[in-house]
């Protein structure tokens, strides 16, 4: 508005405008004069411009009223350099400003007073003072024509051309703008005062504040006119990259105009086919989805080609369903999302050890991942699979593995799992298909890289519709797991990042091409130290916030709990020794609650009071050596047992009689045993024919529990001597080892685990195979000092060491 009153002035006077101004100052060049001074917020006066202020601050209403008195009506204006300051001092004012005349002025309501100014010329302030009523200012005014003496456009070339070319582009600008109208151009086109065409051109622009101030600063008319046309020319890119972005955002709203109208026309259709309204709004879903996030480009087309298969398909339809629910899981899958590690080795070190006690492989193998992931981006993520009794912690441990590392955790139990299926998942022309386990879990871990636990794996069983360990093979394969293709997705997933946590209980139960691609890291069964540990650092704490206790409110005496552990728990693991104690936690509780007691303290007189009677010893601990008894050790899926092997000779026809669930396995030991006896009957001092009319009966007891396996070959073997040469067998001896037809002892498997179970039943001497001595290393020191080891070559050293010398 101020720049067309500008313009409009300038039409009507302009012959006499430019000698009125020059007449005004032509008695005032380098004249210094004190003059009210307004500082201005947001806007800079050019000199030749007429423009409406307004005036509300204290001070410049005041120097406003004293210009006023004056009789030239003259103030000086100069632009504060932030515009948010009440109160401006010298330094927040710009020093080159214009001296204006008050021409009107119109009082409007809140005391704000609007001027109607005319710029005179510019002027430098020399001299700032800042009096209580008002700001003044000594300034020193600048005339354009004591740079350009009575020199015109005409007189010089260079001149003429610069002043063409800029009034050339402010004619384009005009045109692009169409901010003021043309007819305007003619009366800038008229004017010979350099220095005034400049002001007026630069007063039009919609230059910011600063830019102004800068050209109102260039006291030159020439270097003026030279900045003008170089900021003119930037004004007018940025208006035409202005215009083809207007033109083409018109061309995508009229796109968008016609499809919307399309739109409508089909949803009037569907409603009158009674077709579901939401089936648009769907789409518009999917299709934000996928704008707004990222996906690989061979999932991005997949999508693309869904949903465009959607919108062609009658939402009423079964197949509509069938694309819908794909659609929505291919957009939860995280394909590019993924977590970072916390490498930091002393945290996870620190979190490891505060929720599990011992376990030492397994800590130093997820610190040595970190380590390595810390060194080389390119290491994958590492296939583990814990193999031990049940309640050792290979589930909780997989969790704390999580938390150390910084991933997600997700779990899928394997066990009872029969169908391919499960693990790939259905096809998508089955009615009713779904991903399988593996990407179900996926999604919900909601990134590519979680913590991945594979829950009993030994527990799955194969039938008529596929093999699940067989697809298992390519999900645990390093080499293969980057293209894993669920049959419901139908586009390969990078599995190759996922931390993989396998458990299972039998190692000989995991088919072996699936157990070469997986690092098996053995969990034995804990020994009463680590139980009693476990208890007091991790189980009591555990079961005491369950039942709402304090540790003022019940304590347990060490004593205590030893005696827990011995004689009311017999596993591998802390699942029962945890029941036992929330047990005397819950009557604890309970004690509390009525008012009997309000403190209670666990020890071993009052433990029977909570628990009832102890387990009762072992049968088969005889305290005094027996003939055709042997002790032997076995190892079952919860841990080491002792098993005790009864001979009996009989009158008979020569038969072998096995009782007691034996396996294949053994049942061939005994008679690899007495096919051994037979061979040195000489050397045993038994007849030949010992064996044709004697029946002999070798009996396990706890006959109703299944029993196999080579390693009670030398125990059976020992026991049938001992009966037939009526030799006493050591009771303070357990052996193991599987015996060969020449009577030589082989190794065999799980002998921590057997060990252990000896030392529970207070057994302090072993007899094991010459090649299972490097096992003694696993068994904690504590206890391998002590305890004796006899390790044996072949049947005459473990007859030496367990027959009894009379």
């Amino acid at each position: 508005m101020t720049a067309l009153l500008s313009l409009l002035l300038l039409i009507l006077y302009a012959p006499n405008y430019p000698a009125y101004t020059h007449k005004y100052l032509k008695g005032s060049v380098n004249l210094e004069k004190t003059l009210p001074l307004i500082p201005l917020r947001g806007i800079v006066i050019f000199p030749h411009i007429i423009a409406n202020l307004d005036v509300g601050r204290p001070k410049s209403v005041l120097a406003l009223e004293k210009a006023l008195l004056k009789d030239n009506r003259e103030f000086f204006v100069s632009a504060q350099r932030d515009a948010d300051i009440e109160e401006p001092m010298a330094s927040d004012i710009y020093d080159i400003g214009t001296i204006v005349t008050v021409r009107s002025t119109y009082k409007l309501p809140g005391g704000v007073i609007r001027v109607l100014v005319e710029g005179k010329c510019r002027a430098t302030i020399k001299n700032f003072q800042d009096n209580t009523d008002c700001y003044m200012a000594t300034v020193e005014p600048h005339l354009d024509n004591s740079f350009l003496p009575n020199k015109k456009i005409s007189d010089d070339i260079n001149l003429e051309a610069l002043v063409h070319a800029l009034i050339s582009q402010f004619e384009n600008w005009i045109k692009l703008s169409k901010k003021i109208p043309a007819e305007a151009l003619i009366s800038i086109s008229l004017l010979e005062d350099i220095g005034q065409m400049c002001d007026l051109i630069s007063s039009h622009m919609s230059f910011s504040m600063e830019t102004k101030q800068e050209l109102l600063g260039i006291l030159d008319p020439i270097k003026r006119l030279e900045r003008l046309y170089t900021l003119l020319l930037k004004e007018i890119e940025i208006l035409k990259i202005g215009k083809e972005i207007t033109s083409r955002v018109h061309k995508k709203m009229d796109k968008t105009q016609r499809e919307y109208y399309l739109r409508e026309q089909i949803k009037a259709i569907r409603e009158e086919l009674g077709d579901d309204e939401d089936a648009d709004g769907d789409m518009e879903k999917y299709k934000k989805s996928l704008a707004e996030n990222t996906f690989p480009p061979d999932v991005e087309k997949v999508l693309k080609q869904e949903i465009k298969r959607l919108a062609k398909i009658s939402p009423s339809s079964s197949e509509s369903n069938v694309i819908r629910t794909y659609i929505e899981t291919l957009l939860s899958v995280p394909w590019l999302k993924h977590s970072d590690d916390a490498l930091d080795i002393k945290r996870a070190a620190e979190i490891l050890d505060r929720e599990h006690y011992g376990l030492k492989d397994v800590k130093e193998r997820i610190l040595e991942y970190l380590a390595v992931k810390q060194l080389s981006d390119t290491h994958h993520s590492p296939i583990i699979c814990l193999v031990g009794p049940p309640g050792v912690g290979k589930t909780s441990l997989a969790t704390s593995i999580s938390k150390a590392i910084n991933r997600r955790f997700v779990r899928a139990s394997l066990g009872g799992i029969k169908d391919e299926a499960e693990i790939r998942g259905h096809r998508r022309t089955y009615i009713g298909a779904m991903p399988g386990q593996i990407m179900k879990s996926i999604i919900q871990a909601k990134t590519n890289n979680p913590l991945f636990l594979l829950d009993e794996i030994d527990k799955m069983s194969s039938d008529f519709r596929g093999n699940p360990t067989a697809a298992l093979l390519e999900v645990l394969d390093p080499e293969q797991n980057n293209t894993f293709l669920d049959h419901y997705l139908d586009i390969p997933f990078d599995l190759s990042n996922v931390f993989w946590v396998v458990t299972a209980n039998n190692l000989a139960d995991i088919p072996l091409p699936l157990r070469d691609r997986m690092e098996i890291i053995k969990l034995s069964s804990y020994t009463n130290v680590e139980k009693f540990h476990i208890a007091q650092r991790h189980l009591i704490d555990k079961q005491l916030k369950k039942s709402g206790l304090s540790k003022a409110q019940l304590q347990f005496t060490k004593e205590a709990i030893n005696k827990i552990i011995v004689d009311y728990t017999r596993e591998a693991g802390v699942r029962d020794l945890e029941r036992k104690i929330a047990s005397i936690c819950r009557k604890a509780a309970k004690t509390i609650v009525e008012g009997e007691k309000k403190r209670l303290r666990i020890t071993v007189k009052n433990l029977a009071s909570f628990l009832g009677r102890p387990y009762p010893p072992a049968n088969y601990t005889e305290k005094t050596a027996q003939v055709g008894l042997v002790i032997g050790l076995a190892w079952t899926q919860v841990g080491g047992e002792i098993l005790p092997t009864e001979v009996n000779i009989l009158k008979g026809k020569g038969r072998l009689i096995l009782t007691g669930r034996l396996g294949k396995v053994m049942q061939e030991s005994a008679q690899t045993g007495l096919s051994y006896i037979r061979s040195c009957s000489h050397e045993l001092q038994l007849k030949p024919n010992f064996y044709e009319k004697n029946d002999i009966h070798i009996h396990l007891p706890e006959g109703a529990i299944p029993k196999d396996g080579p390693s009670a070959g030398i125990t059976m073997t020992t026991a049938m001597i001992s009966a037939l040469t009526n030799q006493k067998v050591r009771s303070d001896v357990a052996m193991t080892g599987e015996i060969t037809l020449r009577g030589r002892v082989l190794p065999v498997g799980g002998l921590k685990e057997k060990i252990l179970a000896a030392y529970r039943e207070k057994i302090y001497t072993i007899i094991l195979p010459w090649d299972n001595q490097r096992d003694i290393e696993d068994i904690d020191a504590d206890i391998r000092n002590k305890m004796t080891f006899i390790p044996v070559k072949n049947m005459k050293e473990v007859l030496e060491h367990a027959l009894k010398n009379e």
